[in-house]
């Protein structure tokens, strides 16, 4: 299993911006099975998500669904969304192909790429290749619960094999929220981290991977928005915490192949999760 996580700038409020920067960068790398975009990425992190919000069926997540066909793989990244019944959520979905197309063909350049959307119907299962999670664990201190509705479903989805448990950033403050119970081999956070509070990324990123005995894909975000200044960090960390991480500052995707053999054989040898407090 190959992953790559998109670690770029984001043009406050301009998801047409974000998308064209989010399919250079995805076209542009290695071919890999799942592509992750960091939190509202489309948008950046707003707490007044009125008049920015997507419905749950919107361009950015039909846009997710083109990507995901095109590259035949799975695609996941959260998105501001005003939701059936009128609330708002900071939305994680988790886009799988279902009308695979071929890759465009030449030197690399960018061509678009025929593509059918696919009929979608509605809850947590969309149309058969959709699936999403609501951040449950809201972030106060930036006033994210004054607008915004927490999830509170523990949501995991299976692809390709492997199980992967999906969190959004202050999500990963939580061990308790994030514990396997051996049902996942892969947890994914993406984020808007800023750069003030980097140590504790790095350090949480490997605790819940240690902790779990599982990979940990963490996918921030650069640049700035009103707020905060960010620097990225996006990481893989395997069950051991080790880390590979992207460049500072810098827009690029990184892609890494996970070793499953390797983390099954770890968790047979040394049975930590067998041996959890419930």
């Amino acid at each position: 299993m190959k992953v790559a996580l998109v670690q770029m700038d984001i043009v406050w409020e301009n998801s047409k911006a974000n998308r064209e920067t989010a399919e250079r960068l995805m076209l542009a790398a290695e071919k890999c099975d799942i592509y992750v975009l960091p939190e509202m990425w489309s948008t950046g992190v707003t707490t007044e998500p009125m008049g920015v919000a997507e419905p749950e069926n919107g361009e950015t997540l039909l846009w997710m669904q083109k990507m995901a066909d095109t590259l035949d793989a799975a695609v996941a990244g959260s998105v501001a969304v005003k939701a059936q019944d009128g609330s708002y959520r900071n939305r994680l979905y988790f886009v799988k192909p279902a009308y695979p197309q071929p890759l465009p063909k030449g030197k690399g350049e960018i061509k678009s790429v025929p593509w059918l959307p696919p009929t979608f119907g509605s809850g947590e299962d969309l149309g058969g290749a959709v699936q999403f999670y609501d951040k449950h664990h809201l972030f106060s201190y930036g006033g994210e619960t004054e607008h915004y509705t927490p999830g509170s479903e523990y949501v995991t989805v299976e692809w390709r094999g492997l199980r992967f448990h999906l969190s959004t950033c202050y999500d990963l403050r939580f061990p308790l929220w994030l514990r396997s119970r051996d049902n996942y081999e892969v947890l994914i956070c993406v984020a808007s981290w800023p750069s003030v509070r980097m140590h504790a990324w790095k350090v949480l990123l490997a605790a819940r991977a240690i902790e779990n005995q599982c990979y940990v894909l963490g996918v921030n975000r650069i640049g700035k928005d009103p707020y905060c200044e960010y620097s990225g960090g996006t990481s893989v960390v395997d069950a051991f915490g080790f880390s590979t991480v992207a460049p500072d500052g810098e827009a690029s995707v990184l892609t890494k192949e996970l070793d499953l053999k390797r983390l099954k054989s770890f968790r047979e040898k040394f049975p930590v999760l067998k041996e959890m407090d419930l």
